[in-house]
């Protein structure tokens, strides 16, 4: 009897710690036994140097259960008050079908991917954004669109840094003239604008374009930006201005509404150059802001300017069509300074759930939607025009812009008391914007809203009746768009449901296996975390709503800031940036407005260790700022001496130092203190990159061992999945006297926010609707769980150097002759002994059932590998064991049995249909295709090896005909 459990026993649930880290106690001990330590504390003393241990447990709440985690999190989210969204300014309200919002959005198939830079496991991925870029390009009538962007204000602002790149090349124009955004824009998207015009010095101009030109542009025009239809509603015909433009020598940027275009006619056939927008309506969830899918797309010359992926076609090694990134894949690492763009990541979940949308609806469905938007629209403004009210534009697709003179506030709060959000413009206007989800009882709510009697408007049915259309005669769309069978195929959800799961069968996400990528920490992204996305207090809220509607989300928001900055040991922390790139904008423009402030901004550069992640080049350049680049040593590690020379040379222009700690080598360097004191003696500030804070949660903060300010990934260190390369959060921590410095927004929730150095995402918040995820985690981890999470990440990197470092050799070590949380294989030595290179290991590792390591980063000729905390041993051991069999496959070729040609690490990957064809290879079907055993459950690649080149020369990147991928 007194063996039994108790009811304190059994009612204690097992910590989601447990559930997360994968190596057992048991395994840990036998991994520590073989890196040669007894516990997990002697390894991390071992690892991390003294001089950065934080003193004390991190100050955070006592971890929650699962179960506690996500009702608290309900409770969140039913303090915020959605209401129906009809406030616009490029945020709707849309449905999003429940096939796609189950087998999409919350399938981890689908957002556990990784990026597809290893085109042959992602071509279910690549085959989805090619469908998104010939949305974007059917729609807007461009030659090419890219896979995706991060919101419609940073497309806007990429757009307008392209068009001066063009202008370089001798369109014309000036690539140092002004570019003129018309008023009507969305202000956000003004604002974001603004932010990358200043720090890059660029003249801007805001105008009303509808009557043409301002008359005086100083030095010349670049470009002009036209919002279409504009963010007060009105449609106006810009075709002479675009005609002006290209007069003067300049481009013509048009932002406009995806939904909008399936009526009015597209902005290439009236002369646009580049269209941005938003994939948003097409079944995205608002979010309170995001993420969104951002969208650009060029005219036929403007293809190799265009920043962010491009998804392409190209041949496999049996000449069979094969999708792939195109032209600029990670240029960042290759150009750094010179890149087009800092950003290297883009919104692929939802991007992949926009074009789904199009491909579940078809041509016909987008067109009845948004008839039904515009019908809604119009008989709205007939109604208001009825009662009395003035409704300002008569042409219109969804917006409708009321003149009520004094009235305004008063209207827009009986709105809200029926349950409605409307923008306030100002004391005398109301926007309203319509729809997919906008239905007959909000259109009487809204009459009654405006002060119209009821009685005085004949019914909604009525008015539908006896009211025209509101759009503009000459510019009713004419030209067609989706007509590839794609979007004529999958009507029925059974047709839908097997297209979707035929695409997610030929990818390979971590729901198949381990992903082990340096520098990306593709770890667990629990069920837990991901499951509160989609509750509609989170999911369905503007980001322009009333602060007392968004409640929940305030809470959120705060706590989590709160949180990330106590494990940083920084005073303040905004969520704003959406992908790490943004964070380092951010960061950096905080840095160069603390030095104007100070009278010193003449302070300009930015030193960056050679083996700097390639975003932190562009971000500085992006910033305003100019890259000086200091050596590394020839361990690896940070050259003291030429910093110290460097900053000697610059000292009375040095604005900063951008390092990775742990460094991108993955080593802890124990000269880290040392190089902040060396900067911060010549006015300098420290920029610590947070892509490894992976490595130091519990163990050390940047800020407190000598950082000013940090960006850190919560798509890497906190959960967030990469959604097959988007989406991210690139939050942006700073030390107190960098506080008032932090990104503003002229319409942020907070008015003590709206003043600042400006915008550098959209919305207020950010992708604020994934932040639950990292909220999710934080708390369901607590102090412990975390600090647990960073040494098992270590052990499991140091297990895997010591067992694969007897076959590659393992780069860099860094305190104590350790790796941090991922290690780097060279395999220079044995390519140029065998010729086998880095890129036919990779390949070799898919028919192991393995996404490769990192390639050629950041040093060429290396794999970079990170095991993470979330795979277990098993998992482990069969990557190494993999490894050293793919070794012994490289002896083979040395020894002459094979040559590199003719062998299976060249091969690879073999797919089902090479053992269905003549086998004809000097080694077996079964050592070719089943290297790791008969599997019934082995990854079969849909394609053979891409052939990067021919699809470069080659370009198509929107979807192919069905014929091309006949026999």
């Amino acid at each position: 009897m007194s063996d039994r459990p108790r009811l304190s026993d059994l009612d204690h649930a097992v910590a989601f710690s447990q559930r997360h880290i994968g190596p057992s106690s048991r395994e840990q001990e036998r991994m520590l036994a073989a890196v040669g330590f007894s516990t997990l504390d002697a390894l991390m003393d071992a690892a991390v140097p003294p001089v950065i241990r934080a003193r004390g447990a991190l100050d955070l709440p006592a971890p929650a259960s699962e179960t506690e985690a996500l009702s608290d999190l309900a409770a969140l989210a039913d303090c915020n008050a959605p209401a129906e969204p009809m406030i616009g300014l490029g945020y709707y309200g849309t449905v999003t079908p429940a096939v796609i919002r189950r087998n999409v959005l919350e399938s981890p198939a689908w957002y556990t991917a990784y990026t597809p830079y290893q085109p042959e496991i992602s071509q279910g991925r690549l085959e989805a954004l090619l469908n998104f870029q010939t949305v974007v390009g059917d729609l807007t009538g461009l030659s090419t669109a890219n896979a995706s962007l991060l919101d419609e204000g940073t497309a806007a602002a990429e757009a307008m840094t392209l068009i001066r790149r063009a202008n370089r090349s001798g369109s014309g124009g000036r690539s140092n003239g002004a570019f003129v955004v018309d008023s009507d824009a969305l202000p956000q998207t003004i604002a974001v604008v603004q932010t990358r015009a200043e720090a890059l010095g660029i003249d801007l101009v805001v105008a009303d374009l509808s009557h043409g030109l301002p008359d005086d542009l100083g030095e010349g025009l670049s470009g002009v930006l036209i919002q279409y239809p504009g963010a007060s509603g009105r449609v106006w015909d810009p075709g002479a201005l675009a005609e002006q433009v290209h007069e003067a020598g300049g481009f013509v940027v048009v932002a406009a509404d995806l939904l909008g275009l399936c009526l009015l006619e597209a902005p290439g056939a009236w002369g646009a150059d580049v269209v941005v927008g938003s994939a948003q309506r097409f079944g995205v969830p608002l979010f309170y802001g995001g993420p969104h899918a951002g969208y650009m797309a060029v005219r036929s010359g403007l293809e190799r300017q265009i920043p962010g992926r491009l998804v392409g076609v190209s041949v496999d090694s049996a000449g069979q069509p094969a999708y792939r990134l195109a032209l600029q894949t990670r240029e960042q690492h290759i150009r750094r300074d010179k890149a087009t763009s800092n950003i290297c990541t883009a919104q692929v979940l939802l991007a992949v759930t926009a074009a789904m949308y199009a491909v579940y609806h078809g041509p016909q469905g987008l067109r009845r939607i948004a008839e039904r938007v515009h019908r809604y629209a119009a008989v709205l403004a007939a109604g208001l025009a009825e009662g009395g009210v003035e409704v300002v534009h008569a042409a219109f697709f969804d917006t409708v812009l009321a003149r009520v003179p004094g009235r305004a506030e008063a209207v827009v709060a009986a709105a809200r008391e029926g349950g409605i959000h409307l923008r306030l413009v100002d004391a005398d206007h109301v926007g309203v914007s319509t729809g997919e989800t906008t239905t007959a009882e909000h259109l009487d709510a809204l009459w009654r809203a405006f002060g119209i009697a009821s009685g005085s408007v004949p019914s909604v049915a009525d008015v539908d009746v006896s009211t025209d259309d509101a759009l503009p005669a000459d510019l009713v769309r004419t030209t067609p768009y989706l007509q590839h069978p794609v979007f004529h195929t999958h009507r029925s959800e059974t047709a839908m449901l097997r297209y979707l799961r035929r695409l997610s069968d030929r990818d390979f996400g971590l729901d198949r296996g381990m992903i082990p990528l340096g520098s990306c920490t593709m770890k667990l992204n629990a069920a837990a975390e991901m499951e509160p996305i989609s509750l509609p207090g989170f999911a369905d809220l503007h980001p322009f709503a009333p602060a007392s509607d968004a409640q929940g989300y305030a809470e959120l928001i705060r706590s989590l800031e709160a949180w990330l900055a106590e494990v940083t040991g920084y005073a303040r922390v905004s969520i704003q940036p959406n992908a790490g790139s943004q964070g380092e904008l951010a960061g950096l423009l905080a840095i160069r407005a603390y030095h104007r402030e100070h009278g010193q901004g003449e302070r300009n550069v930015c030193l960056i260790p050679s083996s700097a992640h390639g975003t932190n080049a562009a971000s500085a350049v992006m910033a305003g700022m100019r890259v000086v680049v200091v050596k590394a040593a020839d361990d690896g590690t940070v050259d003291l001496e030429d910093l110290t020379a460097q900053c000697e040379e610059h000292s009375d222009d040095l604005a900063a130092i951008m390092v990775t700690y742990p460094s991108t080598h993955g080593a802890y360097e124990d000269g880290i203190t040392k190089l902040c004191e060396i900067v911060h003696s010549h006015g300098g500030q420290v920029y610590v990159d947070g892509a490894n804070l992976n490595a130091l949660l519990g163990y050390a903060s940047p800020g407190a061992f000598g950082g000013d300010v940090s960006h850190l990934n919560l798509h890497k260190t906190f959960c967030i999945p990469h959604g097959g390369g988007g989406p991210g959060v690139g939050p942006v921590a700073v030390a107190e006297h960098l506080v008032p410095y932090l990104p503003s927004h002229p319409m942020h929730p907070d008015v003590g926010q709206r003043e600042g150095i400006g915008p550098v995402s959209a919305a207020p918040y950010g992708s604020a609707g994934i932040l639950p995820v990292s909220w999710a985690y934080v708390r369901m981890m607590g102090a412990q769980g975390l600090t647990d999470a960073t040494s098992v990440a270590v052990l499991s990197a140091n297990y895997v150097a010591k067992r694969l470092g007897e076959h590659f050799p393992v780069l860099y070590t860094g305190h104590g002759g350790l790796v941090a949380h991922e290690c780097i294989l060279d395999l220079r030595e044995m390519t140029k002994v065998s010729g086998v290179s880095v890129d036919d290991v990779a390949k070799r590792l898919i028919d192991y059932g393995f996404h490769a390591p990192t390639m050629s980063f950041p040093v060429p000729g290396t794999l970079m590998v990170e095991p993470t905390e979330s795979e277990d041993l098993a998992e482990l051991d069969r990557f190494c064991d993999a490894m050293i069999a793919i070794r012994a496959e490289i002896d083979e070729v040395t020894s002459g049995r094979w040559t590199p040609e003719t062998s299976p690490l060249r091969g690879a990957p073999h797919t089902a249909r090479d053992l269905a064809g003549d086998w004809g290879r000097d080694y077996s079907q079964q050592q070719g295709a089943f290297p790791g055993g008969l599997s019934g459950d082995k990854y079969w690649p849909p394609v053979g090896r891409v052939d990067q080149a021919y699809g470069d020369r080659n370009l198509v990147c929107s979807c192919p005909p069905p014929e091309a991928f006949a026999e």
